[in-house]
């Protein structure tokens, strides 16, 4: 179900893949996924942001940074996020910093 993998871009960070079958998945139950994914991991994980790729959604809901840059990834960077929970094939994607 999890397949841990590391890449340049990604250096020092997990990320890890889960595939949920079910149709018409939504974000509660995604987001009640990956947090369950990182809670194994760490149980004082905390969830720093999300990107709904269907919908274009994200959270925090702001802009930040210059140049075209993911708000929500470059938020979670900036706060130390070290893990990443993508769930089928990034239609979420939901970024966290394990303690």
């Amino acid at each position: 179900m999890a397949e841990l993998k590391s890449s340049d871009q990604d250096l020092g960070k997990e990320i890890v893949n889960l595939n949920i079958d079910t149709e018409n998945l939504d974000l509660e139950s995604a987001r009640t996924a990956a947090r369950n994914k990182a809670r194994e991991m760490n149980a004082d994980a905390m969830m720093l942001s999300w990107h709904n790729e269907s919908t274009g959604a994200y959270w925090p809901t702001y802009e930040c940074g210059a140049g075209g840059e993911r708000p929500w990834v470059l938020y979670a960077e900036s706060r130390g996020s070290n893990l990443t929970v993508r769930i089928n094939d990034g239609e979420y994607e939901f970024y966290f910093l394990l303690f």
